[in-house]
């Protein structure tokens, strides 16, 4: 995971005034995903009142969730006194986790991703972190390469033919991590939040035979229009 203790020790010796204040600060979190969980993090656009985002361009896609251009990143492994640092630089901007380096994730919808991470749970079969976002999805942390490996996966699995909400999320990407906003939808959440058991995200054809099954049902519930 590539934390170090001297990291863990720095971390906990914040916390205590950060509850005082009543919230995690961003820098406090990059220092934990950094030294903690052993992920890259790097800085993104934020979004305004009315939705613009901090880019500047009128057509921007992806409003406060989409990475500076300038900025490098802070890297797995970095200190609290690293993180401090490197996101003094940037002040407001949001928390960004590039996937497909330390993990990939697979994307259903959300109430499809709490009744999976349930059934997961009293199967006993392993779980990585899973993220739930204001949009109403459910993010799950897993090995990288599971988004280019996602078709196979789910033709060896007899799924292909299923109309499933299901998707990877690759290299390229990057999710919003708490405490960060999502532009003006707020902030995402941890469903399961990285800690040393679930900081170690599965291979994906661990959770997908599950997360394929209860998206299939969860669809075939879902009320149809009528004509």
């Amino acid at each position: 995971m590539g934390f170090t203790i001297g990291g863990i020790r720095d971390i906990r010796e914040l916390r205590p005034s950060a509850r005082r204040r009543g919230r995690a600060t961003e820098c406090t979190a990059v220092a934990e995903y950094t030294g903690l969980w052993g992920w890259d993090v790097t800085a993104g656009t934020r979004a305004s009142a009315d939705g613009a985002c901090s880019c500047g361009d009128p057509r921007c896609t992806a409003p406060g969730a989409h990475p500076l251009g300038f900025f490098p990143g802070v890297p797995a492994g970095a200190t609290l006194d690293e993180a401090a640092r490197a996101w003094s630089r940037v002040p407001g901007a949001s928390v960004l986790l590039p996937v497909g380096r330390s993990f990939d994730v697979i994307d259903v919808a959300l109430g499809a991703g709490v009744h999976a991470l349930a059934r997961l749970e009293r199967m006993g079969l392993p779980r990585g972190p899973v993220l739930a976002t204001p949009t109403g999805r459910a993010y799950f942390f897993v090995a990288p390469g599971a988004a280019a490996e996602l078709p196979t996966l789910l033709y060896r699995m007899g799924w292909d033919d299923a109309d499933l909400d299901l998707a990877g999320l690759g290299a390229g990407c990057h999710v919003v991590a708490p405490p960060s906003p999502m532009g003006t939808l707020g902030p995402a959440r941890w469903l399961r939040p990285p800690s040393p058991e679930a900081a170690q995200v599965p291979p994906a054809r661990l959770l997908l035979g599950t997360l394929a099954y209860i998206c299939h049902r969860v669809g075939r519930a879902r009320p149809r229009c009528e004509a």
